[in-house]
């Protein structure tokens, strides 16, 4: 799983020139999945987006959660996230999930968070999408199951 997280003051969501997606403060999430993520990569990342603090407080210090400041998130599905480019020009997507498992984890990475109770609005999978942000910071941050 490779996840993208920016902290927005607005973002959405357009698939011919149709808004599918918006929020206003919180977090766009560019979402993509390998075949080897399952259920505990779910809620390892599930949980760590909803209680990380890169929000501020009275102080001005990132001490607050998109739950603390009622944030909502953008989801938007991402395979090119897992694009190797080591060899040639064009990149191979090889390492990125098969649509339909890649939907599925997606899919259910969406309810869970929506569980954690967040509310999360969404592109369309496997879509050509247009994605807007103003992004507040900058504060982008990277997560990796491969990591884990």
């Amino acid at each position: 799983m490779r996840i993208v997280l920016q902290r927005v003051t607005s973002a959405q969501v357009a698939i011919d020139d149709q808004v599918v997606g918006k929020i206003k403060q919180g977090y766009l999430v560019l979402f993509g999945a390998a075949d080897t993520d399952g259920e505990d990569e779910l809620d390892y990342y599930v949980h760590k987006i909803a209680k990380l603090r890169v929000f501020s407080d009275d102080a001005g210090k990132m001490n607050l959660s998109i739950q603390d400041v009622g944030g909502a998130i953008l989801s938007v599905s991402q395979f090119t996230l897992y694009a190797d480019t080591k060899k040639g020009n064009r990149p191979s997507f090889t390492k990125a999930g098969a649509p339909d498992h890649a939907k599925e984890i997606y899919d259910r990475f969406n309810q869970k968070l929506r569980n954690a109770g967040i509310q999360v609005e969404t592109g369309e999978f496997g879509a050509d999408m247009q994605v807007s942000l103003v992004n507040d910071g900058p504060v982008t941050i990277l997560f990796d199951s491969a990591d884990l």
